[in-house]
């Protein structure tokens, strides 16, 4: 392998989800940029579309694919993976981008609410690890990237089942490193700090609010979505062929901080 094929993805196929905007956009174009094909997979159907006709405008010599898909549901699931199967294409990477939250004080969650966050935060990225393991393993050098978060390694204020199902994402990270790397799966995480998306920003409208986050940040500002594609797509290069089971934190250096 030369130099130069190590930090490219020429020949390879991506799928990505919660594709059509923020990190998991960012991550589609970071990984089209590097030579990937990219599976695009998100529920906004008129969203997802139009994110697919810009990166097929933009990356014309690149295959680019979409399915609109609720990942929550196991139909839907399966669903993707028959539509892979229809494409005929060999997917070797994948990053788990799906996730939700609803922030509340510890004692004000309902049991389903609970129970919903923990299906959309890491058990929705488990059963898409076990549905492309078959694909995954007959590359033989394959990539899963979790998006984490730094509410799964220490507490902030997302309430605490966001926090939990991150910090079993981070585990499931660990544990699938260690069993799939037999069949050629790496298997790694990123865990951003805030980041301006659509999902932060009604937080970081708050000038009080935005202005102690950027205190306990020693970069002194709110992250960008492509930052944190710059770290999923480093791990999922060949470069990156002996790093498994890690858990990459993307966050100015907020976990760091001491006093």
């Amino acid at each position: 392998m030369t130099h130069d094929s190590r930090w490219r993805l020429d020949g390879r196929t991506a799928l990505v989800t919660g594709a059509s905007r923020g990190i998991g956009l960012a991550c589609a174009r970071e990984l089209a940029t590097l030579g990937a094909d990219v599976l695009l997979v998100a529920r906004d159907e008129a969203q997802l579309e139009q994110v697919r006709a810009e990166l097929s405008e933009e990356f014309p010599q690149r295959n680019i694919a979409a399915c609109d898909a609720d990942l929550v549901s196991p139909e839907q699931r399966l669903e993707v993976f028959d539509w892979i199967a229809d494409l005929g294409v060999e997917l070797s990477i994948l990053v788990n981008n799906v996730g939700a939250n609803q922030r509340k004080p510890a004692l004000d969650y309902e049991a389903d609410e609970i129970r919903a966050l923990i299906e959309a935060n890491v058990l929705c990225a488990f059963e898409m690890c076990r549905l492309a393991h078959a694909q995954l393993a007959e590359h033989g050098h394959a990539a899963i990237v979790n998006v984490g978060s730094v509410s799964g390694l220490t507490h902030v204020r997302t309430g605490a089942p966001y926090g939990l199902a991150k910090a079993a994402l981070h585990q499931l990270t660990r544990n699938l490193a260690c069993e799939w790397a037999e069949d050629g799966i790496r298997v790694n995480a990123v865990a951003p700090w805030y980041i301006r998306t659509r999902r932060t920003e009604g937080a970081l409208a708050d000038p009080d609010y935005l202005d102690e986050v950027l205190l306990r940040t020693p970069m002194g500002r709110i992250g960008e979505p492509e930052e944190v594609a710059g770290a999923v797509a480093f791990l999922c290069l060949p470069a990156s062929s002996y790093v498994t089971g890690e858990c990459i934190a993307v966050d100015g250096g907020f976990l760091r901080y001491g006093f």
